[in-house]
């Protein structure tokens, strides 16, 4: 369909996940898109892949998101070559926590540099190429947890809940702008880092998903899509669960 075809985009923590298929996603619709990851290599050969299969530019850019200086030379390096950034995904994030009464300062610093912190960070810079062109569509990756928490991880819990509602602030404030902001809360989505809870685990979560089944990294990059494209130009400060109706 070339849903974003021309638009430039740039997605962090694209490895594997969610964030992987999301570019192959934005690909598949015609973008120019950049990836990121902070592991120098491991993004080149799928990337290159994919700009031959989908006749586009899939490009990676290797840094730290909590790396305040690397970052805005990332988003710098889009402008030279660009001229522009449409789209901003915020996927890169860590899930660790531990009980009340077993987390300690390093864990909840760790977990909100990465999850709060660089998404904030990441917001103010792609907003100011944004501003200057009067549009543009930021899409964070919150959690259905982030909404209605979860036991035994408060910490997570908490950072995802702060990344729905600095979403709802930032899209109050550029809104002016032309700019989107919106949120994706995922529930349980078929990825290593969920496989990693065991089989066991996986049954006691997956019984308390109406739809029956896992959610499949494909199904929250779809929405990405959705709220990327023109088709979502009136939505802005909206957090959409793709959960399956999931009762936590």
């Amino acid at each position: 369909m070339d849903l974003l075809k021309g638009k430039v985009c740039l997605i962090t923590g694209t490895g594997k996940g969610i964030g992987a298929e999301t570019v192959r996603r934005f690909a598949e619709e015609g973008a120019i898109v950049y990836g990121t990851d902070f592991i120098d290599g491991c993004l080149d050969r799928p990337f290159n892949e994919l700009s031959e299969r989908y006749k586009t530019s899939v490009l990676p850019l290797y840094f730290d998101v909590t790396d305040e200086n690397a970052a805005k030379a990332a988003v710098m390096k889009i402008k030279k070559e660009q001229g522009r950034l449409d789209v901003l995904v915020n996927n890169a994030g860590i899930m660790k926590d531990n009980i009340i009464g077993m987390i300690n300062h390093d864990l909840m610093q760790k977990v909100f540099e990465i999850n709060v912190f660089a998404v904030i960070n990441m917001i103010q810079l792609a907003s100011k190429l944004m501003i200057k062109q009067k549009s543009g569509s930021i899409i964070n990756i919150s959690s259905i947890v982030g909404v209605d928490g979860a036991a035994g991880q408060m910490v997570y819990s908490a950072s995802k809940g702060a990344v729905a509602s600095l979403t709802k602030a930032a899209s109050k404030e550029l809104s002016p702008n032309g700019i989107r902001v919106n949120a994706v809360a995922p529930g349980l989505i078929n990825t290593d880092l969920f496989r990693a809870i065991g089989e066991k685990k996986i049954e006691e979560n997956l019984a308390r998903v109406k739809m029956g089944r896992l959610g499949e990294p494909i199904d929250v990059a779809n929405v990405i899509t959705f709220l990327a494209s023109d088709l979502s130009s009136y939505v802005t400060g909206e957090i959409i669960g793709i959960d399956g109706e999931t009762q936590v």
